[in-house]
Parts: structure tokens; C-alpha cells; sequence
């Protein structure tokens, strides 16, 4: 399982240029119903906002992280007060960044970075919406509603800026506009695959499908992502949520090159109308990274009644890859038990001719891991 820094109590929309905000920061699972049982050191920087830079991460001046408080279940509901950026002016915007581990780099602070082998050992960091600064600002002003993780795929190396995306979930219990930890899972290990040379059988297969320069039509259902393909997801209601696996293996294969000049893959991410407008956002943030893409989100129901008997076949709580076209198709799932009973889909992908085969995990920070499966299919008849 992977722990996340998040805000029980956000900052605000608004802020004086003096004295300080107060905040209740949180560690806890990615569903926030269970808190971090040890001890660690906070740590805040301020990140002033600007563009979309690749090279810092979106942001243009990011302070030096300082220690905010020490973690510990026993204060978790306690209010933090935290120091104003350093000189902020009237008209500023800054964000809030919150994090357990120092890193070198401008922006390794605040960075998940998915190529890690390691991903998930350490806390996950976590970003505010903007704060504007200015002397109307009212100390019982609204509060935030979202926050913001950044997301590396790639480092920076030399003169090659890397792969980074940043992704916007709510601070609301809508579990379809939360990032879980099957998402960050199963995108973690297609980033690992797209970088592998020592792959064999059919995992070699699926590399060659989702990293070829040939165009694809993908279809996400889920946290998962593929080329010609479905995805399902990992929760009670299958959906892409946030987004993260699809628009990671958009940003993947815009690194390369087509084969047809003008030729764009097309990736459709498919959640409740209730969370496309969030899929949209992350989108069009991330836009300078998804060249030769169409990614598009789209409503898709599971309670309606006129859907595909494949895409009902697959129970709660799981994410999926299908391929489809000519070739035979690809599962591909991303999963995280929450109850036993989930395991029943292994019986019914058998029943639909498929045999899954354990190909990877991600252990994060111990407890229950994310398991990467995979099959091929010998039709969809």
C-alpha cells in the first residue's frame, strides 16, 4: 500500500501578507480511512506559481523546505500555523507543499517519481491550489477543494527535461476524483516496461503493442491503459478516475516518434459524468506533454444496461486492459485486494477463455501490494 500527505483541514483560496495560514496536514491510505501508524518529520515549501515548465516541474521559484511538524496519530487533528513564503507581495500566488523527505533538486521535493523501483516506500508529497495574496483577503475565507501531485515518468538527464505530469484530485470524498493506489501502481510498472530490455513471453508481447510507433485506439475503463485496448478500473465502480494510467501511457508514447506523419493515437477515458469534467482538467494541463494524441474523456455508466457483456463480466475493485482489432486481445489488470471476495474474477476470466499470469508488484510501503496480471486472449467472440 502507498501513504499520501494530504490536507485534513486545507489551506485557503485567500491570504493577508502577514501573520500566517493554518492547516491540518494528513498521512494516511489513498481512501484516508487509514491514518500512517508511525512518526515522521514535515516538511513545507512554497512554490510560486507559473507555467507548465517540464525543467521545474510547472513552477518557476521553489523555496527551500523547511520543518513544519512531526507527524504523529495522536496530534493528527491539531491545527498547524505555517510561515508565509518569504517577501510574498500583494497580488502573488503561491502554493503549499508538504512532504517527509528531502531530496536534491529544485523540485525533487515535491516529485512522485513512477520509474522509481522503489516507488511508494517514501510518502507520497502533496501540492495546493494557488493562494493569492492580497490585503482584501478575509481570515474565514473559503477553503481549497483540490490539491495537486506532480508525477515523474522520466528524469531530467542532461539536456532531455524528463517526463512529468501534474495531476489535480478533490479534497472531497468522491472516490472517482481521488487517485488510488492501483493507478499509481499498475502506471508505475508500464513506465518500467517502456523502459525494460530483458522482458520475454507475453509481457514482451504487450510491450510491443503499447510502445510501437504504430498509431493506437485506446480505451480506459480504469487506472490502466493500452494501445487498440480496454481498461477497467480498481474500484467499486470501474472508471478512470483522475486519469493517471491513461494520460501516463499518452505521455509515454508521445516521447516516440509515429511511423504516419499526421497519424494521432486516441485514447478515450471513461468514468461517470460526474468525474469527466476533472479527466478534462488533467487533460488540458498536461496538453504540452501528449503530442501526437487525442486524448478524450467520455460518460460511461456501468449501471447502464445497453453495456458491452464483456465490460460486465469484471467484478468491483480492479483495472483492466483489453486490446482489440485483429491480433488477439491483451488483459492486462492492476489490482488491490480490499476483500477476498474480489477474487472471484479469476473464475470468471476463465470462463471467458482467459488465464491470467502474476507478471509483477508494487509493494510500496509494505501491507498489501498492487498486482500487475496479464493475459491474451484467444478471441472475443
Amino acid at each position: 500500500m502507498f501513504y499520501y500527505v494530504s490536507f485534513l483541514r486545507p489551506p485557503p483560496l485567500q491570504s493577508l501578507t502577514s501573520g500566517n495560514i493554518q492547516i491540518t496536514p494528513q498521512i494516511a491510505n489513498d481512501l484516508r480511512t487509514e491514518p500512517f501508524d508511525g512518526s515522521t518529520d514535515i516538511f513545507y515549501s512554497w512554490s510560486q506559481t507559473g507555467g507548465f515548465s517540464p525543467t521545474t516541474a510547472n513552477h518557476n521559484i521553489i523555496t527551500k523546505p523547511n520543518k513544519l511538524t512531526t507527524w504523529r496519530q495522536a496530534t493528527a487533528y491539531k491545527e498547524i500555523p505555517v510561515p508565509l513564503p518569504p517577501g510574498v507581495r500583494d497580488g502573488q500566488s503561491w502554493r503549499l507543499v508538504l512532504g517527509t523527505r528531502l531530496t536534491a533538486g529544485p523540485d525533487g521535493f515535491l516529485a512522485i517519481d513512477l520509474y522509481s523501483r522503489t516507488v511508494g516506500q517514501n510518502i507520497f508529497p502533496v501540492m495546493s491550489m494557488p493562494i493569492q495574496f492580497g490585503p482584501r483577503a478575509s481570515k474565514k475565507g473559503p477553503k481549497q477543494e483540490q490539491i495537486e501531485r506532480v508525477y515523474r515518468l522520466r528524469p531530467k538527464v542532461g539536456e532531455d527535461a524528463g517526463v512529468t505530469l501534474k495531476l489535480t484530485e478533490q479534497t472531497s470524498f468522491d472516490l472517482d476524483k481521488k487517485v488510488w493506489d492501483s493507478g499509481i501502481g499498475l502506471s508505475s510498472w508500464l513506465v518500467g516496461l517502456e523502459q525494460s530490455t530483458n522482458v520475454e513471453g507475453l509481457v514482451s508481447k504487450l510491450k510491443d503493442v503499447l510502445f510501437s510507433r504504430q498509431s493506437r485506439n485506446i480505451l480506459e475503463l480504469g487506472k490502466s491503459l493500452v494501445s487498440n485496448c480496454f481498461f477497467a478500473a480498481h474500484r467499486k465502480q470501474l472508471g478512470a478516475g483522475i486519469g493517471i494510467v491513461g494520460l501516463s501511457l499518452a505521455a509515454l508514447r508521445s516521447t516516440r516518434s509515429p511511423c504516419n506523419e499526421g497519424v494521432q493515437d486516441r485514447i478515450i477515458a471513461t468514468d461517470l459524468e460526474s468525474a469527466v469534467p476533472l479527466i478534462e482538467h488533467n487533460n488540458a494541463t498536461n496538453a504540452s506533454h501528449l503530442q501526437n494524441t487525442r486524448f478524450e474523456a467520455a460518460v460511461l455508466d456501468w449501471d447502464d444496461d445497453a453495456l458491452p457483456d464483456f465490460v460486465k463480466e469484471f467484478p468491483e475493485g480492479f483495472d483492466a486492459i483489453m486490446q482489440l482489432g485483429k491480433e488477439p486481445p491483451f488483459v492486462l489488470l492492476g489490482y488491490k485486494e480490499r476483500d477476498s471476495t474480489e477474487r472471484s474474477l479469476w473464475d470468471l476470466v476463465d470462463d471467458i477463455g482467459l488465464s491470467l499470469q502474476k507478471v509483477g508488484d508494487s509493494a510500496g510501503a509494505g501491507g498489501t501490494p498492487v498486482e500487475i496480471w496479464l493475459s491474451q486472449r484467444a478471441d472475443i467472440s
